[in-house]
């Protein structure tokens, strides 16, 4: 076949721009980083070589950053109809490494070794950046017209929420409801897992007030943390009591509602907490409502203040309500698992999954999204990687998508 000639031809040039670009750091700010803005100017610059019909920046304005924007871009290839695109929508910030000890290399300069490439980012979402790019170049020297326009997106903020990215274009109508919409932000080793549903998300954090004092003592002050973690652990049970319903589609195919994150009360074994902070992290199937989740939540809350004289705040850190589910009779999925069915000679496998991508926005809008690509799942791990046939191999998936009527 053409496409699987031509993508080998272009597979040397394209690995090194990937090592280019994996080699700019471009860490989320809000997770210490200066943001994209670097590797976004060196992406456009790889752009500008290939003869795309349209390549545009959208920028968002960011005071928290040194440049003051986070950058957007789109590559357009004009189709046979060029009313609606198939956009490929990939994120270029990325996490921080994380404890440098667990990296057998530096993970923020790419190494190759035994068929894989190295570094942060390496697969999420550098894997996306390089196949998509990889697909669109070989159609564009192979000059195949796609059936209907192929965008390439690239871009800002995806690890905190995305509303310098996704949400950003999504406001200034850069999509309209007859595009379809693939995010290769998501996958399975063998690529036989396309996901068309996510969990609504809910990040919760409780503080609860008493009132400190010394450790032999403790008949006079108000143990925070004892409250505290009763609390935590009372809520654990109500919530999985009353949220118990199961959707075969996720994995797991229950509602998740798990106590993480604690933060420090006091420095001294001798010393009665006066506060206590503890985070929930709650994955709830569509079936629910987040509402009435939160309105659970703040009867036990009160009960606890009336019962304990405490003060228990809850501060939401993140909610994003479960958006409606892709239709499995959408065009995206027909298009995709066609081009997956014809490329590695099995039908892939709907599902719905507990993490949050930038599919979700777009379900809301009623744009038809499906998540997919082929990965070892190893993105945020210590020595992340991704695997060049990985990249090889999803490009010819993007590209047959983009060419199937």
């Amino acid at each position: 076949m053409r496409i699987d000639k031509k993508i080998s031809e272009l597979l040397d040039s394209s690995i090194q721009e990937f090592l280019q670009i994996l080699s700019i750091k471009a860490v989320n700010p809000s997770m210490g980083g200066n943001g994209e803005y670097e590797r976004a100017l060196l992406l456009q610059k790889i752009l500008e070589k290939y003869n795309f019909d349209e390549i545009k920046r959208y920028d968002a304005v960011d005071k928290n950053v040194p440049e003051g924007i986070r950058p957007n871009i789109i590559a357009l290839i004009k189709g046979d109809d060029r009313s609606r695109t198939l956009w490929l929508l990939s994120h270029i910030d990325t996490v921080p490494e994380g404890d440098r000890s667990l990296w057998n290399t530096d993970p923020f300069k790419p190494v190759i070794k035994d068929g894989k490439i190295y570094c942060r980012g390496a697969e999420d979402n550098g894997q996306a950046i390089a196949s998509t790019l990889l697909a669109a170049k070989t159609l564009l020297e192979l000059n195949i017209k796609p059936s209907i326009n192929l965008g390439l997106a690239f871009v800002s903020d995806e690890e905190a929420g995305s509303l310098y990215g996704a949400q950003y274009l999504i406001k200034n109508n850069i999509f309209n409801n007859k595009d379809i919409i693939i995010v290769p932000d998501s996958g399975s080793p063998d690529g036989s897992k396309i996901e068309i549903a996510e969990k609504g998300i809910l990040w919760l954090k409780f503080i609860t007030y008493g009132k400190q004092a010394h450790g032999s003592m403790p008949h006079k002050g108000l143990n925070a943390h004892r409250i505290g973690m009763k609390f935590a652990l009372e809520l654990d049970e109500i919530l999985h009591s009353e949220y118990h319903a199961k959707n075969q589609l996720f994995d797991p195919p229950e509602s998740t509602f798990e106590p993480t994150k604690k933060e420090k009360n006091v420095d001294n074994i001798n010393t009665i907490p006066g506060t206590d902070i503890v985070y929930f992290d709650c994955r709830i199937l569509p079936e629910y409502n987040i509402d009435n989740v939160l309105l659970v939540i703040d009867k036990l809350r009160m009960e606890y203040e009336r019962k304990y004289n405490v003060k228990i705040n809850m501060e939401i850190i993140q909610r994003n309500d479960p958006a409606p589910p892709t239709s499995s009779d959408s065009e995206v999925v027909k298009r995709l698992s066609n081009a997956i069915e014809m490329s590695r000679g099995f039908k892939p496998k709907l599902i719905g999954i507990g993490g949050g991508t930038v599919a979700a926005f777009f379900r809301r809008r009623g744009i038809p999204a499906a998540v997919w690509s082929t990965i070892d799942e190893v993105a945020h791990q210590p020595n992340e990687y991704s695997k060049i046939n990985n990249i090889t191999s999803d490009a010819k998936v993007f590209a047959l998508t983009a060419i199937f009527k």
